[in-house]
């Protein structure tokens, strides 16, 4: 049975810094990331990470966010700098199960960003 269990999210002002961890549990994980949604919005890709450490980003992120997994303990950060107003959102961990390419959804963190 896989579980993900999201921390890390909160309010912080405009320019401060978040980390948001996501530790999966009870199966291997090909790909892990994070999507966000805004109220009123669709959920958009922030950033994804393979097994072995590939990366990808949003164009709004990159340069600001860094996506990070450690594979040993089944867990995938988000190191998020500079933020901004824009960024408030829901903030998702997703991931993809090693060979049944299965998706799954974390309940999802508030990170709200104050001007």
């Amino acid at each position: 049975q896989v579980q993900l269990v999201e921390s890390g999210g909160g309010l912080v002002q405009a320019g401060g810094s978040l980390r948001l961890s996501c530790a999966a549990s009870g199966s291997i994980f090909s790909f892990m990331g994070w999507y966000r949604q805004a109220p009123g919005k669709q959920r958009e890709l922030v950033a994804g990470i393979t097994r072995s450490g590939s990366t990808n980003y949003a164009d709004s992120m990159a340069g600001r966010f860094t996506i990070s997994r450690d594979n040993a303990k089944n867990t995938v950060y988000l190191q998020m700098n500079s933020l901004k107003p824009e960024d408030t959102a829901v903030y998702y961990c997703n991931v993809e199960e090693w060979g049944t390419k299965k998706p799954y959804w974390g309940q999802g963190t508030q990170v709200t960003v104050s001007s």
